[in-house]
């Protein structure tokens, strides 16, 4: 980009968000078929739409003259993580408003549920009539945007409005690098814009500089999903223990328990047949069956009953004992709970090219965790699994014997799980990190605040 400062710097910079903006619309436009059938076939993106075109809720404006933090969390994975990243603003800031934004609408649910409906929105699209009316009704005086949201229009216009803005538990996965370097030229101008970046790893710190961040706003504060707690057990995981359990000892199962988590389309297929293989030698054992995706419940359910296997639905269960069956668990945040009840955990979306999904769920209960070999989403994670014997990493191929041989051997399933705890515990104190990382830049802008009355930073 042109020097800072000169005429032509500022018409370079004008020129490249119109083009971004326009690229963006046009974008949309095209693509609107495909969210109107989604909308209609599934009812998603319909939530909060008014919302994301910048109508800003009564709610959020009842207490505007408040000093405000905005923490965006994407979806259900970053809500998790930076819970405690909020709690803990909350109880260092007691006289700013703490909001939050989401994207997807499972976001919105758990974010409501934990923080108040209250103080939960749907972020804005990447247009400035749609963020303008947010800025000018929170004036938040620190965003924080959790894992890697560069929305260009956003950060400048958050910036301009007099925002410290930090990019927390930022991770620039295998998948997503080649995208950034390939518009290299660009990036640098849109990632002035952030103040501080809080990299999961070294390797994280290493692509953001590589991508054109800064390196003196570039720090590694460590994974806050190593640091989330166990969540609190809801009531199906009591009633699901009685029907597993032995009589008279409702803490031990009476039959081996597979728990396959977030699992994607052409996963279930090769799971349910390596289910039927526990069947012959455990004729009672269950799987607890969690498709990632609410609007493929039916599909999954139709699934395992071409399969002629057992079904037992989530949503339908009165409490029967449950045996030689798939418990198909068709509800929303009631998966990472259930881990706690796995003879052997398999943590799905990486049997498929999708990048796999966090298992650290099940790390926390210390169960033996079973993940494919597409993991590339999580892979520092998953490697430092692997450096402690903490998980076992298989192919199609290999999964019924992993499978079969984990619920056989106990030993072994006691040493896995282990592992898997020690491994978590050993990677826990981001959000220490993190907090004390925004609590100096909430510092750095009360003395920016203190220093001048206004004025470009």
């Amino acid at each position: 980009m042109p020097p800072e400062g000169s005429a032509g710097s500022k018409m370079g910079v004008s020129l490249t968000y119109a083009v971004y903006t326009a690229l963006l619309a046009l974008s949309l436009i095209l693509t609107l078929p495909y969210w109107l059938l989604q909308m209609l076939r599934h009812g998603k993106y319909r939530a909060g739409l008014r919302q994301r075109l910048g109508a800003v809720s009564s709610a959020l404006r009842a207490n505007s003259g408040k000093p405000t933090i905005w923490v965006h969390a994407v979806s259900v994975g970053e809500v998790v993580a930076s819970s405690a990243v909020v709690e803990e603003l909350r109880r260092q800031f007691p006289s700013h408003r703490v909001l939050i934004s989401t994207t997807t609408s499972t976001g919105q649910k758990l974010a409501a549920k934990r923080f108040g409906e209250e103080n939960v929105f749907y972020f804005p699209l990447d247009f400035g009539f749609a963020i303008r009316p947010y800025l000018e009704a929170l004036r938040p005086e620190l965003c924080v945007i959790a894992e890697t949201e560069f929305w260009p229009n956003f950060l400048r216009l958050a910036r301009k409005s007099g925002a410290r803005i930090a990019v927390i538990n930022c991770r620039i996965s295998d998948r997503s690098y080649p995208n950034y370097k390939r518009i290299r030229r660009w990036l640098p101008g849109v990632l002035d814009d952030v103040d501080l970046f809080l990299g999961q790893t070294e390797e994280d710190k290493k692509r953001l500089l590589n991508i054109g961040a800064a390196e003196d706003r570039v720090r590694v504060a460590g994974n806050l999903k190593f640091d989330v707690a166990p969540p609190p057990a809801p009531k199906i995981v009591g009633s699901l223990r009685a029907a597993l359990g032995e009589p008279g000892n409702p803490t031990a199962l009476a039959w081996p328990v597979v728990v396959c988590g977030s699992t994607l389309e052409d996963e279930e297929a090769p799971l349910l047949a390596a289910f039927h293989n526990i069947l012959a030698t455990h004729p009672k054992a269950t799987m607890i069956l969690a498709p990632r995706h609410p609007e493929r419940f039916a599909e999954v359910a139709a699934l395992v009953e071409k399969l002629d296997i057992q079904l037992v639905r989530r949503s339908l269960w009165s409490g029967e004992p449950l045996a030689g069956c798939v418990f198909l668990l068709d509800s929303i945040g009631e998966l990472a709970a259930l881990y706690s009840l796995a003879t052997v955990a398999f943590v799905g979306g990486s049997l498929v090219p999708r990048g796999g999904h966090n298992i650290l769920e099940p790390a926390l209960y210390g169960v033996p965790i079973v993940t494919g070999t597409h993991y590339e989403n999580f892979r520092s994670i998953v490697n430092v699994f692997l450096s402690r014997n903490a998980v076992r990493v298989v192919g199609l191929a290999d999964l019924p014997l992993v499978f079969m041989e984990l619920i056989g051997n106990e030993t072994q399933r006691a040493t896995l799980g282990r592992n898997a705890l020690a491994a978590l515990e050993s990677q826990r104190g981001a959000t220490a990190n993190t907090i004390n990382a925004l609590v100096a830049l909430m510092g750095q802008k009360s003395g920016e605040n203190t220093a001048s009355s206004g004025g470009k930073r």
